[in-house]
């Protein structure tokens, strides 16, 4: 008993090495290595390799040496036996459908019959002794798959031709053996098909061999043990051309006798796998493209281009502020910065760090601090002067100009003509009291697109004065954003001081 498990367990150790375990994910070659491309297809794959085109080439794979077993027996007109046969092959890949196979196939068949007839003509039991050369094309049906990678089985048909030699002896119910060859139509003989005998004439009682063409068809389905081993089960009909019918060593009844073979197979695939890859039918040609949509590795890439209207490096996909001017500073959202919080952005902000304490600040960002208290009296001083100053001017007393119009726009920032008329009389005023400037006060705070039109009505009005009008573009001070009319800007007369010119505050809301 002892020695019987030592014998399983070296025959488990051989298996194992044979075979191995794991496969992983092994979808068949790396499409790269140019070790596995015979060097006729090399223009080919070089080409793919450079993208100039786009199938890659054949691998060079390893072709299968087989040896099978099994049960044998004649379809004829004598009962048969089951027998044994025996068959070595070579098959060798032509792509992943298609292979063509080499083989050996022989067989030991036997029949009997009890039947009045046969004991009357002394034919009641035959031997068959036969051996053939095989070439078979054989079909893979189940290699493409669009929904798995390589197969762990091989599913296949068969067809082909078989030149074979046959011995058939016969022997009757007191045991005597009588050997039975023929050669072909002829005189007492209506067998055809025979290309002739090796080892004896047309005669009884010689060993001679007759030799015969045939057809064979048949399937066949193998399991993958390892990438080196697979074994399977076949079975195999071959029919000798065009009719013979003595195989059985009876002639009549069925036209023609048949050979059926059933084999267990163990297959081993032969050739380096440095240079070869398995047979093509156990990979599945799909795994290149698949594999390339999961995880492209050789697809021409188009460049990804995201687009940044402002150009502030922000793309416009994640840009809350997509106008941004250009050369404003923003953060990781392209927002314009604020450095100090003061509602006005850093590009046009002309007090960029404006202190909490001197809030509000003006539409430029400055603030307006609280005057310290030492300075308070200097300020008066100030005053008076510029006081004494403008009374010392002629005809700068009070500014006399106290009914200067309003304008009136439609919506936009281009002047009527009735505002033009309007103005040109206002210019008469401003004219006759040159000891007076004039403020020009612009109306629409709400939001950011009403500043940006409060400044351009504003801008408007001045413009028409200075280079219509002739006025000194000094005399006027410029004020717009104020609470108001946003289709109305007043002109007021007075003595203070102020800016004639102001920045537009948003101009990329430009109306």
């Amino acid at each position: 008993m002892a020695s019987k498990k030592y014998i399983l367990s070296a025959i488990l150790v051989v298996m194992i090495q044979l075979t191995g375990f794991a496969q992983g994910n092994d979808w068949g070659w790396d499409w790269k290595d140019s070790s596995k491309i015979p060097s006729k297809r090399m223009p080919q794959h070089n080409e793919f390799l450079n993208n100039n085109y786009p199938y890659p080439a054949q691998p060079r794979d390893q072709w299968e040496l087989g040896f099978g077993a099994g049960p044998s027996f004649i379809m004829g007109d004598v009962r048969p036996k089951i027998g044994i046969g025996g068959s070595i092959t070579a098959r060798k890949a032509l792509n992943h459908t298609f292979s063509v196979r080499l083989g050996y196939f022989g067989s030991l068949n036997s029949g009997e019959s009890k039947s009045t007839f046969d004991i009357a003509v002394g034919k009641n039991a035959y031997k068959n002794q036969t051996h053939m050369a095989g070439f078979d094309v054989i079909a893979s049906l189940n290699t493409p798959s669009y929904y798995r990678g390589n197969p762990k089985t091989n599913i296949y048909v068969l067809g082909g031709y078989s030149f074979i030699t046959s011995r058939v002896t016969t022997s009757n119910p007191t045991g005597t053996a009588t050997y039975h060859t023929y050669y072909g139509q002829g005189a007492g003989n209506s067998q055809s098909g025979i290309i002739g005998t090796v080892g004896g004439a047309q005669v009884n009682n010689r060993k001679a061999w007759t030799m015969l063409h045939g057809i064979s068809a048949g399937a066949g389905i193998a399991f993958k043990l390892s990438n080196k081993v697979n074994i399977g089960l076949e079975q195999r009909f071959t029919t000798p051309l065009p009719g013979y019918d003595y195989l059985d060593g009876r002639e009549g009844g069925k036209s023609n006798d048949i050979y059926s073979f059933t084999s267990a197979k163990l297959n081993i695939n032969m050739g380096s796998t440095a240079k070869h890859v398995q047979p093509l039918w156990w990979i599945n040609p799909n795994n290149f493209a698949y594999n390339e949509l999961n995880k492209p590795a050789h697809m021409k890439m188009p460049k990804v281009k995201l687009d940044d209207a402002d150009g502030d490096g922000v793309t416009d996909q994640f840009d809350l502020e997509p106008n941004t001017p250009a050369g404003a500073k923003v953060d990781s959202h392209g927002r314009a910065l604020d450095t100090d919080g003061d509602g006005v952005p850093d590009f046009r902000d002309k007090e960029p760090l404006t202190s909490q304490k001197c809030f509000p600040v003006n539409n430029d960002g400055v603030g307006t601090c609280p005057e310290p208290s030492c300075c308070k009296e200097l300020r008066d001083e100030v005053s008076k002067l510029k006081e004494e100053v403008a009374k010392g001017v002629k005809g700068t007393g009070d500014c006399a100009i106290a009914d200067l119009p309003s304008i009136q726009f439609k919506g936009n920032s281009k002047l009527t003509k009735d505002a033009q008329t309007v103005l040109a009389a206002a210019a008469q005023k401003i004219n006759a009291n040159p000891g007076c400037k004039v403020k020009v006060v612009g109306y629409g705070a709400s939001d950011k697109k009403a500043q940006q039109s409060s400044w351009e009505k504003v801008n408007a009005v001045i413009k028409y004065l200075v280079e219509k009008q002739g006025i000194a573009e000094s005399r006027f001070i410029f004020s717009y954003g104020q609470e108001g009319d946003a289709n109305t800007v007043d002109l007021q007369g007075t003595t203070e001081d102020g800016p004639n010119t102001a920045p537009a505050p948003h101009p990329n809301l430009k109306g």
